[in-house]
């Protein structure tokens, strides 16, 4: 870590982001540029490559749904740092308190690629990306929007390292998910940022299809605030509710990237889910947990991973879980633990987070 002083936590290792001097050009202005945290500019420079990819230009009512568990709290820190230290020094506070809101940093988005449209944030703990992809979906199926810009962001923050440090949920050695001799998390920085529409959309303006988003599925049990139900059953019922969604049995899954924090709960949890969803299948189920090696990304996760999803259907390969020794018993699936080529077709994404909260995409590859 670099980013704040952790000689006095337990866990001195995170995944953070080398994030470039400049950013390139957008519609925001010097004022705009120079309001943006650390957050904010991952999310400006995720939205910048998928907007250019995507060919789209400026529309109106075009919906941006976004997922974050901390959102702009660097500047919150920032807050709290001068209002203890220079109690009478009030510049920059009232910039900094607006700017902490995440509806604030979406709004940068759209001024900075001169769209307009409504606004949804989603904060549900770990899953925010995957459920922010996930409602985005269900807008454009449901035919509220032709269009969609949907994604989840994250920055590492003192008091969200510090918290987890706390609670001895980092790992003080290496992340190693679903691995026997796991220990704990690794906490990372990121951000993705998708562009969703229909079939009909993408086929009239003759865009470049990345894959296809075919099903989606949330609930939240109700077991305890942080941990997860032993016997994973609401994983097991989102996992189910996807399928559902997408037409589609276990046996058609040709990878899962599953959630797999390195902890003990959760991913013992997740590994039963897996194994009794999959039933026969999980022999041969590819599985990976893609965390190990850029870190837990929080609120950022499920949309980094949803594109990671989109890296494997389009390159055809499985993305590995590196430092994965030993098995976990619960694991009655094979862990991806090098890179290798594959026919992939469908791929299944889980993501969970606090207070119970499920979700699980499952993408296919366009042909």
């Amino acid at each position: 870590m670099s980013l704040f002083d952790v000689s006095r936590q337990r866990v001195k290792v995170a995944a953070e982001v080398d994030l470039p001097e400049i950013l390139p050009p957008t519609r925001l202005n010097r004022r705009q540029l120079a309001r943006l945290d650390r957050a904010g500019t991952m999310l400006v420079l995720a939205a910048q490559e998928a907007w250019q990819q995507a060919g789209w230009e400026s529309a109106e009512n075009l919906p941006l749904v976004l997922g974050t568990t901390a959102g702009g709290m660097l500047l919150g820190e920032a807050y709290y740092r001068q209002a203890v230290q220079q109690p009478l020094w009030h510049r920059q506070q009232a910039t900094r308190a607006i700017h902490y809101q995440p509806q604030v940093q979406a709004r940068m988005v759209l001024d900075a690629f001169g769209f307009s449209g409504p606004i949804t944030i989603i904060s549900n703990a770990c899953a925010s990306g995957s459920n922010a992809i996930g409602h985005a979906w269900d807008l454009v199926r449901c035919g509220q929007a032709e269009r969609v810009v949907a994604g989840g962001y994250d920055a590492l923050g003192e008091l969200v390292f510090s918290g987890f440090d706390s609670l001895q949920a980092l790992s003080p050695t290496v992340c190693r998910p679903f691995d026997a001799g796991r220990d704990g998390l690794a906490l990372g920085e990121g951000a993705a940022v998708v562009t969703l529409e229909t079939l009909e959309s993408a086929r009239r303006r003759g865009a470049a299809i990345l894959g296809e988003l075919i099903g989606y599925g949330t609930s939240i049990d109700v077991h305890h605030l942080t941990q997860p139900h032993p016997q994973g059953n609401t994983t097991l019922t989102v996992m189910k509710q996807a399928c559902a969604n997408a037409g589609v049995t276990p046996e058609k899954i040709d990878y899962l990237n599953a959630h797999g924090t390195g902890t003990l709960l959760n991913d013992s949890s997740e590994a039963h889910a897996i194994s009794e969803w999959a039933g026969r299948r999980a022999t041969t189920l590819p599985v990976s947990s893609t965390k190990a090696s850029i870190g837990h990304l929080l609120g950022g996760a499920g949309a980094v991973e949803a594109v990671i999803c989109l890296m494997a259907l389009r390159e055809q390969w499985l993305p590995p879980e590196i430092e994965f020794e030993t098995p976990d018993p619960a694991c009655k699936f094979p862990i991806v633990n090098k890179p290798q080529d594959a026919r992939v077709n469908v791929v299944l994404s889980n993501s969970f987070g606090f207070g119970g909260v499920n979700a699980t995409l499952i993408l296919r590859r366009w042909a």
